[in-house]
């Protein structure tokens, strides 16, 4: 059995900064950290590896600049068999469809995998996209927002997602791709031992080139999104503070602008 994971290298959420005159995400001078979702989904794939009796093989993928090696290592560290780093100056700017697009073209290149494990979404753009186009993508089932593997074979797998309005029971035939979220499981901590193994480990890293990619579909040329305008929101706050003598007073305007939403509420 082989397992893909998608992993992918964010800024610190604390240092986040986006560049207003293009739009894009800062990353330099930034702590990086590897997405905390996409933990959940490496756990995920170790622990079928354990349940299944029979030899699975765990590969991790990352589109990211070369700095991205270390969240690989991580993973590596963690128990995954190999990883390989997608890196290239023409990928920059990607939006979620030209990185699904990238991701994509790796799995059909190292293929095939009977399963493709993605955390729900990354923590520095929050759209839980790119899972669902790689999925969208390759043609395979696609099964968002996973909270619970309960139950997995060599043939198919039955999950527990995570809905609005409650939970649902899915059964799908493998392949297939699952986000999870962090309900999932609980990350192991990677020992010392794995640790040095992972920065041992040599990191395969591929292009444009070698993965074969028409260079229009990827990077900003092949990312039909783009940020029209970021704005700063204003926090305005014109406090008035009563106290002492005033303090009754002050409860009588506090009930007055109560007023009007509690009449709402009760309408």
């Amino acid at each position: 059995m082989r397992i893909a994971v998608l992993v992918k290298q964010v800024p610190d959420t604390d240092l986040v900064k986006l560049d207003p005159e293009t739009g894009t995400m800062i990353r330099e001078n930034t702590g990086n950290i590897i997405n905390p979702l996409d933990l959940h989904a490496i756990e995920a794939a170790l622990r079928i590896k354990e349940f299944m009796s029979s030899e699975t093989d765990i590969v991790a993928f990352s589109m990211g600049p070369p700095v991205a090696e270390v969240a690989l290592r991580e993973a590596i560290a963690m128990g995954v068999n190999d990883a390989y780093l997608i890196s290239d100056r023409r990928f920059a700017g990607a939006d979620t469809l030209a990185t699904a697009t990238v991701l994509s073209k790796a799995l059909e290149e190292f293929g095939p995998f009977d399963l493709v494990l993605a955390g729900e979404k990354a923590v520095d753009g929050e759209t839980g996209q790119v899972g669902p186009e790689v999925g969208a993508i390759l043609d395979l089932p696609v099964l968002s927002y996973v909270a619970k593997i309960v139950e997995f074979t060599e043939k198919s797998i039955i999950i527990e997602r995570e809905v609005e309005d409650g939970k649902e029971i899915w059964e799908s035939r493998l392949p297939c791709l699952l986000t999870l979220t962090k309900e999932v499981n609980e990350p192991r901590l990677p020992t010392l031992n794995m640790k040095k193994k992972a920065r041992r480990v040599k990191i395969k890293t591929l292009n444009c080139d070698s993965l074969k990619i028409d260079e229009t579909t990827v990077g900003l040329k092949g990312s039909p999104t783009r940020v029209a305008k970021i704005t700063t929101p204003k926090i305005a706050r014109n406090a008035v503070i009563y106290e002492g003598k005033e303090l009754e007073e002050g409860i009588w305007k506090v009930i007055e602008l109560l007023k009007p939403y509690l009449e709402e509420n009760h309408e």
